[in-house]
């Protein structure tokens, strides 16, 4: 998903920096030595005119920020989520992904040059404030956002606690914006909320996937196991709505809580060597009581993951709209004093074998939410077939989907479908979505647990 939001950049990050391929190389061919020849003449070029903007420009430049101007122009021209992180935002990442971070609690991408919210983060400023999912945000601090990258329209809207910020919102094509002024705070991510539905199913809802959430998943299993007696326990609903992904280690740990045999994901680079199996280890602690997952436009990257897993193990009933289709692997390259590289490194894959990039998954029943009148028209995200320069998955790729979660969960008719299916009550609104066609056997390398 292309973000940089203020809880957890929106990338799984791989699991090896680089990998080194020992092996013997040949003497070049006459095409590979022209080829070489090329990059080396493109590489003066770019010197050329690096030294004609230091010499010949209106006013002296920073030289450091053309340098970064053009490694991240490089990245981006790949992919929608290789980028350039400096080293202020390469330390901004780490902070993030430990869930505590200053700022206002809001997931944004790029649309159309305007920011746009992917969803406000339960508790903080920009939910307190009333920001919803599909506002754009077109001006900070009176500031237009036009021309500004995701990542400096991100950095002003970050900042110490207890300062200010206002942000001229767009709700609907026909409304004048308006200005909604925000106090930052500390914002400590608790990436794993539960509670009890009755006094029977344990819903667990994630909103990122950051180095506390497999912690906080089995915490919230084990306190519905003490409170809810086995013979009355219906089973989970694991609500992975409007959330953007995260980590690939927690993504794996989330679904090996409810599975205990078998394949979560793979992940394949350019070449088969590199291409790595994620295996779930004997530790259903979960019990095997029924599950059923929540998804929609929003559910992102590490959320697919573990959406993906619990379908193709026929673990879980999936409910809810087709998710965003985010199936690409990051890796973080450090550079040392010099930030990171983030960059795309694989795509993964379900356990069956399939490809979500740009397709998304389909829920086993398909539910839309009422929407307000409002918000109609303005309730779906696009979806990463959607992102310029997206990883191309073949001739079927699909459009987003409907995100909207009513703020009232007694609206929340994906909720209530998973309520009644767990209780066994039929509800005429259950329609099943299109089936998902079956994969081909796949080659099973060397599995990585």
């Amino acid at each position: 998903m292309r973000k940089v939001s203020l809880v957890v950049l929106g990338a799984v990050l791989g699991a090896s920096v680089a990998t080194l391929n020992h092996q013997v190389r040949l003497l070049p061919t006459g095409a590979a030595r022209a080829a070489a020849s090329d990059t080396y003449r493109n590489l003066n070029l770019f010197g050329d005119v690096f030294e004609k903007i230091r010499s010949d420009y209106v006013e002296k430049p920073d030289e450091q920020k053309l340098v970064e101007a053009a490694i991240n122009g490089m990245l981006t021209s790949l992919d929608p989520h290789s980028t350039y992180m400096d080293a202020k935002s390469f330390r901004d990442m780490q902070v993030q992904t430990h869930g505590e971070f200053g700022g206002l609690g809001i997931e944004v991408t790029q649309e159309d040059g305007a920011i746009k919210v992917v969803t406000p983060i339960d508790d903080t400023p920009a939910a307190k404030a009333g920001i919803l999912a599909g506002d754009l945000i077109t001006a900070i601090d009176g500031e237009s956002v036009q021309g500004l990258s995701l990542n400096q329209a991100v950095d002003k809207m970050r900042g110490a606690p207890n300062t200010n910020v206002v942000l001229k919102i767009q709700r609907g094509e026909k409304k004048e914006p308006q200005d909604i002024k925000l106090t930052r705070a500390m914002i400590q991510i608790k990436s794993v909320r539960s509670r009890k539905e009755g006094d029977d199913i344990g819903y667990i809802r994630i909103t990122q996937f950051n180095e506390q959430t497999t912690d906080g998943v089995r915490e919230a299993i084990q306190k519905f196991q003490s409170e809810i007696p086995a013979d009355k326990f219906k089973g989970y609903v694991l609500d992975l709505r409007n959330n953007p992904g995260g980590l690939l280690d927690q993504s794996i740990g989330v679904a090996n809580a409810f599975l205990d045999h078998g394949e979560i994901v793979s992940t394949r680079g350019r070449n088969a060597e590199e291409t790595m199996r994620y295996n779930a280890r004997p530790n259903d602690i979960s019990k095997g009581k029924p599950v059923v997952v929540l998804i929609n436009g929003g559910s992102a990257s590490a959320s697919e993951i573990v959406a993906g897993a619990l379908q193709d193990h026929k673990r879980a009933t999936l409910i809810g709209t087709r998710s965003f289709g985010k199936g690409s692997v990051q890796t973080i390259i450090p550079l040392g004093q010099n930030g990171a590289v983030r960059l795309t490194t694989a795509r993964y894959y379900t356990p069956s074998g399939r490809s979500i990039q740009a397709k998304g998954i389909e829920p086993d029943i398909q539910i839309l939410q009422d929407v307000p009148d409002e918000l109609k028209g303005k309730d779906d995200l696009k979806g990463e077939a959607s992102l310029k320069g997206h990883l191309k998955n073949g001739d079927d790729e699909k459009t987003g989907s409907q995100a909207y979660v009513p703020p009232n969960p007694k609206d929340d008719k994906q909720l209530t479908a998973a309520e009644n299916l767990l209780r066994g009550i039929k509800a005429s609104n259950l329609q099943p979505a299109p089936a998902v066609p079956a994969a081909e056997p796949k080659e099973q390398p060397k599995a990585h647990d």
